[in-house]
């Protein structure tokens, strides 16, 4: 099979991994650079041209679109599906899973456990968004946000009015949380192929510290989830329409709450914590769809 990566960066590690792992089962593998495409749409045939080539004879296209150019990415992945070409990603479940509001409202209307959260519209009244979201200690995150960045733990009332205030002074949309003190600065990235949950890692935050991210300087560790931990991961991915999904969510005294679901996410950090193949899960996805 002729297979497309769409990534702007072909040394990043799970765009080489992808590569390689499609070249091992003997596909003919590309690497193109969303942003440097141009669509051509017509009544019967939509076309894509890279590099002044029309990109022809492909079989299935594997989205790694980034947060900052979603827009566009997602205009890509839908022409290739205008031309009748598999997407691992689904250009809407992408979308849907890329605004943080939406997502949560889909996964609440699933039944899934969440942070309680409250969201207003660039309100004054921030001590009574602070009151519904049940007092301080509060995360409070901009929308956009990825990778941790954009997301701040106010420990006093006071302190969540303050920030609130000025994400608002900067019109950054915000989401406000409940601090779930028992997760322990810890939580748990599954990540699910095709409904199956394939690995999953504990990532905890450094000293100091209460984001988790890997890119925040967490680290990761190999570990079992629980039948409502690993439900839980595969209800949401498959809420969002997802078939391949990075569920993160923390370990509470209600049980498991989803905090986002990601659309594309990193390889280095799960493969390394679990030592599995992920990327040939991924190719045997693509290759069982088509």
């Amino acid at each position: 099979m002729k297979i497309v990566i769409l990534s702007r960066n072909p040394n990043l590690y799970s765009t080489k991994r992808l590569v390689e792992a499609g070249e091992q089962r003997k596909h003919e593998m590309h690497v193109v650079d969303h942003l440097k495409c141009e669509l051509v749409i017509e009544k019967k045939k939509p076309s894509i041209y890279y590099k002044g080539e029309i990109l022809e004879d492909i079989d299935a296209v594997i989205p790694r679109i980034g947060a900052s150019v979603t827009f566009y990415g997602t205009a890509v992945v839908r022409q290739f599906e205008m031309m009748k070409i598999f997407t691992a990603i689904e250009s809407q479940a992408l979308m849907r899973s890329r605004d943080k509001l939406r997502s949560l409202q889909v996964l609440a209307r699933a039944g899934l456990g969440l942070p309680k959260t409250v969201f207003a519209n660039y309100t004054r009244n921030a001590d009574e968004i602070i009151t519904k979201a049940g007092g301080a200690p509060l995360v409070i995150k901009v929308l956009e946000g990825t990778q941790g960045l954009g997301v701040v733990l106010a420990e006093t009332n006071q302190a969540a009015s303050s920030v609130i205030e000025a994400f608002n002074g900067l019109q950054a949309r915000v989401i406000v949380q409940e601090f779930i003190k028992e997760a322990g600065g810890a939580d748990i990235r599954a990540f699910v192929v095709d409904g199956v949950v394939v690995g999953a890692m504990k990532r905890q935050a450094k000293d100091g510290e209460f984001r988790s991210n890997l890119h925040r300087g967490g680290s990761a560790a190999l570990i079992e989830l629980t039948d409502e931990e690993e439900n839980a991961a595969l209800k949401a991915a498959k809420s969002l329409g997802l078939g391949i999904a990075g569920v993160d969510m923390l370990q509470s005294s209600k049980g498991p709450l989803i905090l986002e679901v990601n659309s594309s996410p990193g390889l280095e950090g799960i493969e390394m914590a679990t030592g599995k193949d992920v990327a040939k899960n991924i190719i045997r996805y693509v290759e069982r769809n088509l």
